[in-house]
């Protein structure tokens, strides 16, 4: 562990000036870029991302992506509107396409949910709280999950949906089956990719969903056939429901009822460290979504006015009030904020409202226990 924060720590100081220079270099403001350099940075991320390749030819295509993906967290860096900082990733090795290919989903366009907007009950007119974040309950949110190689971001975003509604509305802490959710998918994709609403389909038809302790991950280390009658189930949904394409109402939905579904554009997620994303449609089409995530809290921070207009004058620029989201990633504690990212909350950031959907959990006809509240 102390190896890993001096690597990032000695890492972060190199890229910070090798990035400016290879924008100059690319713009023609520098004709010779310093490959040294360049090279000790990539040699650095490779020792802390466990990296190699398989010949001389791989490893210097390796480099030039590597290259051209610290150039685009640059202009990132410089275009951000909120607190954002982008650099260096476990994903810095890799093009554009390739990162889409192995962490997202297929689009959603051609397979979207033909269902209704709705809600559960009457909360959609009750006041909306300044914060949430369910992370502060206790037995509300499992543990980040790594879907490595496996395109599954969806079942991981359903499965942690039944997981956090089970514990809100029964005080049960429960850790529920992502393999199951792969095995038993109706459309049989698995590893290859699927849609939240897949999962709670799933769920639906197998009367229930198992504990990960006993059907636990596995991802793509091989094909797996349905095992669901083998285990006992601990977690049940009754339906599954899409809210409307406000951000007021869903944030009132997560304060009132528990930590939703999203699907985002995961493009600006490549070269993200920390910080608020306020992305613009530009960078971060809202129509084109991708990958599925957990939405998990809301709440907001400070930041200068403008980061480009802050840097090119000499008075200080006054501060004001960024509302985020929180959400909940599938690419490892080690990722952007201990598995966890923000975004940018009144603007339809990545497509954030496109499809948030949340299951129902089955509730018992014996007595039923009190509500958890949302902490603030």
């Amino acid at each position: 562990m102390a190896l890993t924060v001096h690597l990032s720590c000695f890492l972060a100081l190199l890229v910070a000036g090798l990035a400016q220079d290879i924008m100059d270099s690319r713009r023609g403001q520098d004709p010779s870029p310093q490959p040294l350099k360049l090279k000790e940075v990539f040699t650095l991320f490779q020792i802390q991302y466990n990296r190699s390749y398989s010949n001389p030819a791989e490893y210097a295509r390796r480099l030039d992506i590597f290259a051209r993906n610290l150039a685009q967290a640059q202009r990132l860096q410089e275009e951000d509107l909120g607190t954002a900082e982008f650099g260096v990733t476990p994903f810095s090795d890799l093009t554009e396409e390739e990162f889409g290919q192995l962490y997202g989903h297929q689009s959603v366009a051609g397979r979207a949910l033909n269902v209704d907007r709705k809600v559960g009950s009457d909360e959609w007119g009750q006041t909306v709280p300044s914060t949430c974040d369910w992370r502060k309950a206790a037995g509300i949110i499992s543990p980040v999950k790594n879907q490595e190689s496996c395109k599954c971001c969806w079942a991981i975003a359903a499965a942690g949906n039944i997981e956090s509604l089970w514990g809100i509305k029964f005080r049960k802490s429960v850790e529920v089956s992502v393999q199951e959710l792969l095995d038993c998918n109706r459309c049989g994709d698995g590893c290859k990719g699927g849609y939240v609403w897949d999962a709670f389909i799933t769920v639906l038809n197998n009367s229930g969903l198992a504990s990960e302790t006993d059907y636990p991950f596995r991802g793509n280390s091989r094909t797996h056939k349905c095992q669901a009658k083998k285990y006992r189930n601990v977690a049940w949904i009754q339906d599954f429901i899409m809210l409307p394409d406000c951000e007021q109402g869903i944030a009132r939905y997560l304060a009132t009822q528990g930590p939703i579904t999203v699907t985002i554009n995961m493009t600006l997620l490549q070269h993200y460290q920390k910080g608020v994303i306020k992305a613009t449609h530009t960078n971060c089409d809202p129509q084109r979504v991708d990958h599925s995530v957990l939405l998990v809290g809301f709440a907001k921070c400070k930041s200068v006015e403008g980061r480009r207009a802050a840097s090119s004058q000499s008075r200080p620029r006054p501060r004001h009030s960024i509302p985020y989201w929180i959400l909940k990633n599938s690419w490892g504690a080690n990722w952007g904020e201990e598995g966890y990212f923000r975004l940018h909350r009144g603007s339809n950031a990545c497509g954030i409202t496109k499809y948030p959907i949340t299951a129902r959990v089955h509730i018992p006809a014996k007595k039923q226990q009190q509500l958890v509240s949302c902490p603030r």
